[in-house]
């Protein structure tokens, strides 16, 4: 029988000076050489060096047609039978516009107005890095005059969604976190952002993000540290920080993230929304930055489980610009607010779900006993190779992101010291460390596949930790935490490494009041699954306001 290996590992928090000097002496040859095998025993890379694997690798995690059981394409949402939620939906803008309440031009000057105020005081949030006043109005006219001929574009039409700065979104430019990057604005939509222009969004701007998207925190020494809206001396997680605080805080309700290892679900756990990572290859992924090519999935954060569903409608879809979704089935969201959950099987690894903060397994676990009254059958599981899986996982994104900034060698001195310090770890893997990596995704993907006959979804946390002070008493100064780092990301690899779906949604409060978020992981093209099993979730879940609020008014 396999045996639990993850541990929580207890590695020193590095600020300021320690963590600039240690970056340093780690670019150096000479302290390379000392220190360099240090931490890759903290990682486990030798342990997986040491395993004779037979697999085949496999690089791209693709998932077949078969395993979907689903059918055509519906962008259908409504927000009937749904529960009451303090957050303005999707659905409440578009109702409120045809029914003459308010005008897309005035929700718009609302939310460039929420957007200067949330900078505002001693502890600015920083979850936009920029916003184009008059590229927003002019879209908010546009998008009036439809409403006014009784033509909107869709029921996305004048809602306000704002893109990760790792995405392309005309007028802006997309400097992926950096200080470097960006210099001139994109050429042309991403084809998520074209997808949702072309269903009449407002695109209001560029929220923050991690550098690079190298880890799953909000720190970034250039554009700002994000703080979290329920508490401004936590952290947001990341890395698509800014999203999930532009949701969380009430700017938006619904933002596009990029997940290469949690950085969606990571951020809307701690930030007490949703978010969605759809299947690999699901979603397009030309237009945004190539960071992490294997791992790399588009998605939503979003107020409720409605606004991801619509979100994900729209976004979702084969494109020719990227050959990756083109072997994906029909997109589907049906019967994603089905409100039971009889017939669902919930596989449940008790080793792994309860290695977490003890608060958060009390969420957990309560969150389960919920979803249990609604009609879910609860199956217990074994995931093999967890540590295997976490240490390929690491081995794939640093060196892939490493591949990918090693045409900036000549800005790495302008790059933040704990990102260096990553980009320094994903230049020490070998080819045969790369190799073998994809030969345990192999493994894992069958693994899973095993797993999902017997189960239609994994249900865990969301992360072992809620959301943590930061290390810095000036978080812009920067910090590295790798121990933190791994309690984030603890049930959320295996889906980026193997491809599966995953969503993370509200499940309760910590003894601080901080949200802690509960993950479900589905079978490959099942986010329908995963859609109804946080709708059902919604239900029961009575959601508390962040400290910093900004709505807009819609009436």
């Amino acid at each position: 029988m396999p045996s639990y290996e993850l541990v929580s590992l207890k590695l020193p928090k590095l600020t300021g000076t320690a963590l600039s000097v240690f970056a340093n002496a780690v670019e150096n040859p000479m302290g390379r050489a000392a220190l360099l095998n240090s931490l890759l025993e903290n990682g486990g890379i030798p342990k997986l060096r040491r395993i004779n694997l037979e697999e085949a690798p496999t690089f791209y995690p693709f998932g077949t047609s078969e395993q979907s059981g689903i059918e055509a394409k519906t962008v259908e949402v409504s927000l009937s039978g749904d529960a009451p939620l303090p957050y303005n939906r999707c659905l409440n803008f578009f109702q409120a516009y045809q029914h003459g309440q308010i005008t897309v031009e005035q929700v718009a000057e609302q939310v460039l107005e929420q957007i200067v105020q949330s900078d505002q005081g001693n502890t600015p949030m920083r979850a936009f890095v920029a916003v184009n006043r008059n590229d927003v109005m002019t879209q908010a006219n546009a998008s009036t005059k439809r409403y006014a001929a009784g033509n909107p574009l869709s029921s996305l039409d004048g809602v306000p969604v704002a893109i990760k700065d790792e995405v392309d979104l005309l007028p802006y430019p997309t400097t992926v976190g950096t200080s470097f990057l960006g210099k001139q604005p994109a050429q042309q939509d991403s084809t998520v952002a074209a997808r949702l222009r072309a269903a009449g969004a407002l695109l209001v701007g560029k929220t923050n993000m991690h550098e690079i998207g190298i880890a799953p925190n909000g720190m970034n020494t250039h554009h700002g540290t994000v703080r979290n809206p329920y508490h401004s001396q936590c952290d947001t997680g990341g890395s698509s920080s800014g999203s999930g605080a532009a949701v969380a805080a009430g700017l938006v309700p619904a933002a596009i993230g990029a997940d290469g290892g949690g950085s969606i679900r990571v951020p809307a756990a701690l930030c007490g929304v949703v978010g969605l990572k759809p299947t690999f290859g699901r979603v397009s992924e030309f237009g945004a930055a190539p960071l992490c090519w294997s791992v790399a999935h588009l998605g939503p954060l979003a107020a409720s489980v409605s606004d991801a569903a619509l979100i994900y409608s729209v976004i979702a879809g084969p494109d020719d610009k990227d050959p990756n979704t083109l072997k994906q089935p029909p997109v589907s969201i049906k019967d994603w607010n089905k409100p039971d959950l009889e017939g669902v099987r919930l596989g449940i690894y008790p080793a792994w779900n309860e290695h977490a903060h003890p608060e958060v397994v009390f969420v957990y676990r309560n969150m389960l006993a919920q979803l249990v009254k609604r009609g879910a059958e609860v199956v217990e599981i074994e995931i093999p190779e967890l540590d295997e899986m976490r240490i390929a996982h690491a081995i794939t994104i640093l060196a892939e992101m490493a591949m990918c900034m090693r045409a900036y060698r000549a800005q790495r001195k302008e790059m933040a010291a704990a990102v260096r310090l990553s980009l320094v770890l994903g230049e020490a893997f070998t080819a045969l460390d790369y190799i073998q990596a994809q030969r345990v995704r192999t493994r894992a993907m069958a693994a899973f596949s095993r797993i999902y006959r017997d189960v239609d979804v994994i249900l865990s946390p969301a992360t072992a930790l809620a959301a943590q002070a930061f290390p810095a008493a000036n978080p812009t100064d920067g910090w590295s935490d790798l121990g933190t780092d791994v309690e984030m990301m603890r049930y959320v690899f295996p889906g980026n490494l193997a491809g599966l779906p995953g969503i993370s949604f509200p499940g309760g409060y910590d003894g601080r009041g901080l949200p802690v978020g509960v993950h479900a992981m589905a079978n490959h093209w099942r986010e329908d699954l995963l859609l109804r099993v946080a709708f059902n979730a919604e239900q029961v879940m009575e959601r508390k306001l962040p400290q910093v609020y900004l709505p807009v008014k819609l009436g």
